[in-house]
């Protein structure tokens, strides 16, 4: 059992835990030793607090033995993003500008996390300052992708995508200001929710973009996503911007099936834009949708093919707007890409950032518009699979486009409108790489999001697969 423990999902853990068949405490000894055995070869971890780990995991051990058990995250070890505050854990970014950054208190979600019991094992890697989708400018090392250790993770949830993939943790969270969470799960072969703008509080995360950051849960199976989602969403009089609307507790009503659900398959710019081999394992998956009960029928967004354009604008404006005291100061810490994205956000004129926000409006009321027709919207999550580390160009189609932009292709549309979407494993359509089926809803139907989610991964195998890696 021991060998095994890592390799369960959180939910199964979860089980486990509160029936007492594994202790919190050998789960995270078992979980801190593969990361000592795995963690040198993904790098997927900038923090690891092995002492804060094990104190967490004998109090929630005492507490459980005595019947204060708290509920499904109870005596379950977690890892963050670099980019949420713990208090009194340094927390960088990925940047030299806040290497020795230490907050003075938690994050809104790592604070509603530790009320729930969840042991912390440490913080995850990142583009800097979620600046990019490659990782392979950080100053604390590339992440490499389980499935190939030669390729990217995505980014700039890098660090939680790689370390589920390797079974380095059982949950995590990471921000998604263009993609930067169902990209890398799409790439490594995991589970990555974006909910609704506002649904969990940016409270104590640093941000990229105010406007377009959505903070949501990654994990390895859809039912853990929405274990960590009801637990860290809801209203945070810290965050003006969270929704005053209460999320309700999403792991209940998973199994509820999708039969009569009307979904929009995307062609024009999504499905027409992806490698051929994607869009062929993405329609086998929308085939499963068909058979759970579910209809097809195509609907069009004419001005996604303009979110990149007009999403680069917004994040770069509002990116320097944070980051200018650093900036002029020590503009020389910063990477290269880093540097290069805020050095335009310097001269983005107020009325181009105005120009941007009136597009985002149109592309809003456009999908406004779809989800008059139907509740679900289906696309692939990336155009391709993970790209090699170092890469710049990628070509597809017989289009050729930079490896950063093609990544949030697909993606980066529903930051600016804030609907929710996942990302969950349909296939292997190249070298044994993942990717992943895209899933969009309608505002605060989050959870109908996960509950199609659930019933796919359901019907199909691919979350079960492990990299190659883990047996090596």
């Amino acid at each position: 059992m021991e060998g095994e423990i890592c390799f369960l999902t959180l939910s199964q853990l979860s089980r486990l835990v509160r029936n007492r068949d594994v202790s919190p405490l050998e789960v995270t000894k078992a979980a801190l030793a593969r990361i000592d055995e795995v963690n040198p070869r993904v790098n997927a971890y900038i923090t690891i607090l092995e002492d804060t780990a094990l104190k967490s995991a004998r109090d929630a051990e005492k507490a459980i033995a005595s019947g204060n058990y708290l509920g499904p995250l109870h005596g379950v070890p977690v890892a963050l993003k670099d980019i949420f505050w713990i208090k009194g854990v340094r927390t960088t970014a990925g940047s030299r500008i806040l290497a020795d950054f230490v907050p003075r208190q938690d994050a809104t979600v790592v604070k509603r996390l530790k009320e729930s019991g969840a042991i912390f094992l440490g913080t995850l890697n990142l583009h800097e300052f979620a600046m990019s989708h490659t990782s392979d400018d950080s100053p604390y090392g590339v992440v490499r992708n389980p499935w190939d250790m030669e390729r990217i993770t995505g980014s700039s949830s890098s660090g939680p995508a790689a370390a589920l993939a390797a079974s380095l943790c059982f949950g995590s969270f990471g921000t998604d200001t263009g993609g930067s969470i169902r990209s890398p799960a799409s790439l490594c072969g995991v589970v990555g929710f974006k909910p609704t703008y506002g649904r969990v509080s940016r409270h104590g995360v640093i941000p990229l973009s105010w406007s377009l950051d959505h903070i949501g849960p990654m994990a390895r199976s859809v039912e853990d996503l929405a274990i960590l989602f009801s637990i860290a969403a809801g209203p945070d009089r810290k965050d003006q911007r969270t929704s005053h609307i209460r999320a309700p507790d999403c792991s209940k009503g998973l199994a509820a099936g999708i039969k009569g659900l009307r979904l929009g398959l995307l062609r024009e710019h999504f499905f027409e834009r992806a490698d051929g081999k994607v869009r062929e394992t993405v329609c086998r998956a929308i085939k499963v949708l068909e058979e759970l009960g579910a209809t097809v029928e195509e609907v069009s967004i004419p001005h996604a093919r303009y979110a990149y354009a007009i999403g680069a604008a917004i994040i770069n404006a509002e990116a320097i707007s944070y980051h200018e005291p650093y900036f002029n100061a020590r503009p020389g810490d910063y990477g290269e890409e880093a540097r290069a994205r805020l050095e335009v956000g310097k001269v983005i004129l107020a009325k181009d950032y105005l120009r941007a926000q009136r597009a985002r409006t149109l592309l809003m009321r456009e999908v406004q518009d779809v989800f008059q027709k139907v509740d679900i919207l289906v696309t692939p999550t990336s155009p391709l699979t993970a790209p090699k580390i170092g890469q710049r160009m990628a070509r597809v189609n017989g289009v050729v486009y930079k490896v950063r932009k093609i990544t949030s292709l697909f993606t980066r549309p529903f930051n600016l409108t804030g609907n929710p979407a996942i990302s969950v494993p349909c296939g292997f359509p190249s070298k044994g790489l993942p990717t992943g089926l895209q899933i969009v809803g309608k505002p605060f139907e989050d959870e109908k999001v996960l509950r199609v989610a659930y019933a796919y991964e359901a019907s199909t195998p691919w979350h079960e697969r492990r990299p190659p890696m883990l047996f090596s």
